[in-house]
C-alpha cells in the first residue's frame, strides 16, 4: 500500500487525492492527539511499540542498510549529517514503528503461515525468478546477500511481512468510488475549450522612456537580492581517473584488433535482416503438407487465408535474428534462402513453416574508422590498476603533511586551479567550469572549508578527485553601478508587461462589450487572430501553461488575458466548452476509479496505522536514536 502511495504521487490525479489523503491524515492526529512520545527508555533501545521492543542494534542495522541503499543509488558517499538532514533517520524509525504496531496486532489475531505457504510465495515472487521464468537459487541467494540477510532471516522477515500485507489489505479492502465523484474528475480531466486569440507583441506596448536615476534606484533596492552575488571559491583539484591516466599510444594495433574481432558484430555492425512470415501448425503432419501444397504452386498466403489468418497475422515484418523470440524459428528464417519456404520446424507453440522474403545483408565497420576508439577503451581498462597506485601514492604524501599540489608533483601529475566558481559551477564571467563530477566535487567543496583536509570524490568511472580551498569569496549585495546594464534591461522588461497587461484590460473590456476580436486586431496594428478549438487542462499547442489556466479560470462568453511567451500577452475570448459523456466502463474510467480505490485505501490504512499506535502506545528515546544514527549524546 506505500508504495502505491509512491506510485500515486507521480502525475497530476495522484498529487491531488494524496493532497486530500495526508489532509484528513493530519487532522486525525489532531484529534486523536499524539502525546508525549519522548520519553526515557532503556538506553539499549531507541522505540517501544506497545510491548514490543526497537533495538538500538536493529535501528542501527535498518538505518545503514538505507544509507547503503542510498549511496548506490546515488553513486557518492553520504554522511550520517547528510542522511539525517534528510530525514533517513526518523523514514526509518517511523517505519520500523508502523511495522512493529501491525506486527502486534497480528499477534492478537493469532495469525499464522505455514512453512509451506512461505515458501511458494517465495518461489512465485518474480524478484527470484530468472530468464526462464523459473525461480533462480543463484539470484535468490545473491539477493540475500546483497540485503544482509541468511535464508533463515529472510523466510522469518517475509513471513511478517506477509502477514502484515494481510491485516492491511483487511482493513483497506477494495472500497468503491462515489460514482459522482469519478463523473467529477473525468469532467475536469476531458472538459475542452474552444477560443479565438491574438498575440499582444512587445510593440504593442508603445515608446518606453529611459528611467530617471532616482526611479531606477528606487526599483532596484527593492529588488536588489536578484543580483545578489553568489558565494565563489578558489580551488585546487587533482582527478585521477581511468580516462585522464589512459595512454592510448601504448596500446598495440594488435591488441586493438583482437579485440575489434571480439566485437565488431556487437558494436560496430548493424544486424542482417530478413522479410519474414511464418505459419503455425498441430502436427508435423500439417506443416509438410502445407509446404508441399506451396511447392505445387500455391502462395504462402493462400495458404494463410486457408487457415483463417490474413497477411498481417503471419507477417513478422523486415526483422534481425534477435527480434524472432523462438529460437529454432530464428534458425529456419536465417538459413533459408531469399523467396524460399522452409522446411517443417518444431517451435516453441507448434510445427512452424519460415517464408523469407527481401534480405538486407548487415554491415560492419572497418577495423581503420575504430581503432582509436578500441585503443582509448583498452588504455582505460588497464589504467584502473594504476589509479588505484597513483591513489595509495598521492595519499602517503598528504599523510605526510603535504599541500595537494605538492603531492601531485611527486607523482608526476598536474593540479587544476580555479580562481572562482559558485555552488552551480560556473565562473564570474556567467561560463561553466570543467571539473570532473562537477556535481559531486562542488556539493564537496561548498561542504568544506580553508585548511581541512578532505577526503577524493569517488567518480562514477572509478577514479578520485582530490580538492583543497584556497579561498572564499562571500555571498554580497552588487551595487547598482556594479550591475545598472542589467538592472535597466530588467526595469525596462518589467515596464513593458507592465504597458501590455493595461493595455490588455483595456481590449478585454471591448471585447465583453460586444467589439469582434477581428477589429481589435486590425485596430492594433493588423494583428492576426489565431483559434485553438481542443484546449484542455493539461495544455495546448502555441500556449503557455498560464494562459491555459486562465482560459479554464472563466466561464464560456468571457473574454480574459495572461501573460504569454517572452514578453508578449495573450487576449483571448472562450467561444464553447465540450465535456464528454462519461463512460464508467472505458478504460480510463477503470483507471481513475482503481487509482481512486487505492488512494482511499491508502488513507484508511494510515489512519488505521496512527490509531493502532497510539491504542499501544509509543515511546521514543532521542539519546538512543541519535547515539545510534552517530550523533552526540543529546538529541
Amino acid at each position: 500500500m506505500l508504495e502505491g502511495m509512491r506510485r500515486a504521487s507521480q502525475n497530476w490525479l495522484g498529487k491531488t487525492i494524496l493532497t486530500i489523503v495526508f489532509s484528513i491524515l493530519i487532522g486525525s492526529f489532531a484529534i486523536w492527539g499524539i502525546g508525549d512520545i519522548f520519553k526515557g527508555i532503556g538506553v539499549s533501545n531507541v522505540a517501544e511499540v506497545g510491548s514490543a521492543n526497537i533495538s538500538t542494534a536493529e535501528f542501527r542495522q535498518n538505518y545503514q542498510s538505507q544509507i547503503t541503499n542510498l549511496q548506490s543509488q546515488t553513486r557518492r558517499a553520504i554522511t550520517n549529517d547528510q542522511a539525517r538532514a534528510f530525514g533517513l533517520d526518523q523514514q526509518v524509525l517511523g517505519r520500523m514503528i508502523s511495522e512493529a504496531a501491525l506486527d502486534q496486532k497480528v499477534r492478537t489475531l493469532n495469525l499464522a503461515l505455514s512453512d509451506e505457504t512461505i515458501g511458494r510465495m517465495i518461489l512465485e515472487d518474480p524478484v527470484f525468478k530468472g530468464g526462464d521464468g523459473r525461480f533462480d537459487r543463484t539470484r535468490f541467494n545473491d539477493v540475500l546477500r546483497d540485503n544482509g540477510f541468511n535464508e533463515l532471516s529472510f523466510v522469518r522477515e517475509q513471513r511478517k511481512n506477509y502477514l502484515r500485507q494481510d491485516v492491511a489489505e483487511t482493513v483497506t479492502g477494495r472500497i468503491p468510488v462515489p460514482m459522482a465523484l469519478q463523473e467529477a474528475i473525468h469532467h475536469y480531466a476531458n472538459e475542452t475549450r474552444a477560443i479565438e486569440y491574438i498575440v499582444l507583441p512587445q510593440a504593442a506596448a508603445g515608446t518606453i522612456a529611459q528611467p530617471k536615476d532616482d526611479e531606477l534606484k528606487t526599483w532596484f533596492e527593492i529588488r536588489k537580492s536578484n543580483w545578489r552575488a553568489p558565494e565563489y571559491r578558489k580551488i585546487v583539484t587533482l582527478a585521477v581517473t581511468p580516462s585522464t591516466v589512459a595512454d592510448a599510444a601504448s596500446v598495440s594495433d594488435a591488441d586493438a584488433r583482437a579485440q575489434y574481432e571480439r566485437v565488431k558484430g556487437e558494436r560496430f555492425g548493424t544486424a542482417e535482416t530478413r522479410q519474414v512470415q511464418q505459419l503455425v501448425f498441430p502436427t508435423e503432419d500439417a506443416a509438410k503438407a502445407a509446404r508441399e501444397k506451396i511447392a505445387k504452386g500455391t502462395s504462402f498466403l493462400d495458404v494463410a487465408k486457408e487457415q483463417g489468418r490474413s497477411e498481417e497475422d503471419v507477417s513478422l515484418g523486415q526483422v534481425a535474428r534477435a527480434a524472432i523470440l523462438d529460437p529454432t524459428v530464428a534458425d529456419a528464417a536465417f538459413t533459408t534462402p531469399a523467396n524460399e519456404v522452409s522446411q517443417p520446424v518444431k517451435g516453441r507453440f507448434g510445427f512452424v513453416i519460415v517464408k523469407v522474403g527481401a534480405v538486407t545483408a548487415g554491415q560492419t565497420k572497418p577495423f581503420e574508422e575504430v581503432v582509436a576508439e578500441l585503443k582509448q577503451e583498452i588504455a582505460v581498462s588497464r589504467a584502473r590498476s594504476k589509479v588505484m597506485q597513483l591513489h595509495d601514492a598521492i595519499e602517503d604524501e598528504r599523510a605526510s603533511g603535504k599541500p595537494l599540489a605538492e603531492a601531485a608533483q611527486k607523482a608526476n601529475l598536474k593540479v587544476t586551479t580555479v580562481d572562482a566558481v559558485d555552488a552551480t559551477g560556473t565562473d564570474k564571467s556567467g561560463k561553466t567550469v570543467e571539473l570532473k563530477d562537477a556535481d559531486s566535487v562542488l556539493r564537496a567543496v561548498f561542504a568544506s572549508d580553508i585548511g581541512v583536509d578532505n577526503e577524493a570524490v569517488n567518480t562514477r568511472d572509478n577514479g578520485y578527485v582530490w580538492f583543497e580551498i584556497l579561498g572564499i569569496e562571500p555571498a554580497h549585495d552588487r551595487s547598482l553601478e556594479e550591475v545598472k546594464d542589467e538592472v535597466v534591461k530588467a526595469w525596462r522588461e518589467d515596464e513593458i508587461r507592465r504597458a501590455l497587461t493595461t493595455k490588455a484590460i483595456e481590449l478585454v473590456k471591448a471585447l465583453e462589450s460586444g467589439e469582434a476580436i477581428e477589429k481589435i486586431a486590425k485596430d492594433n496594428g493588423g494583428l492576426k487572430v489565431e483559434s485553438a478549438k481542443d484546449v484542455r487542462r493539461g495544455g495546448a499547442p502555441n500556449l503557455a501553461a498560464g494562459v491555459v489556466a486562465q482560459i479554464f479560470n472563466l466561464p464560456v462568453g468571457r473574454a480574459g488575458s495572461a501573460a504569454g511567451e517572452g514578453l508578449t500577452r495573450i487576449l483571448f475570448k472562450i467561444n464553447d466548452a465540450v465535456v464528454p459523456g462519461f463512460d464508467a466502463e472505458s478504460e480510463q474510467a477503470v483507471a481513475i476509479a482503481t487509482q481512486l480505490s487505492q488512494s482511499l485505501g491508502n488513507d484508511l490504512l494510515l489512519q488505521y496505522i496512527g490509531k493502532l499506535q497510539m491504542d499501544l502506545g509509543v515511546k521514543i528515546n532521542g539519546a538512543a536514536l541519535n547515539l545510534a544514527v552517530g550523533g552526540g549524546d543529546a538529541y
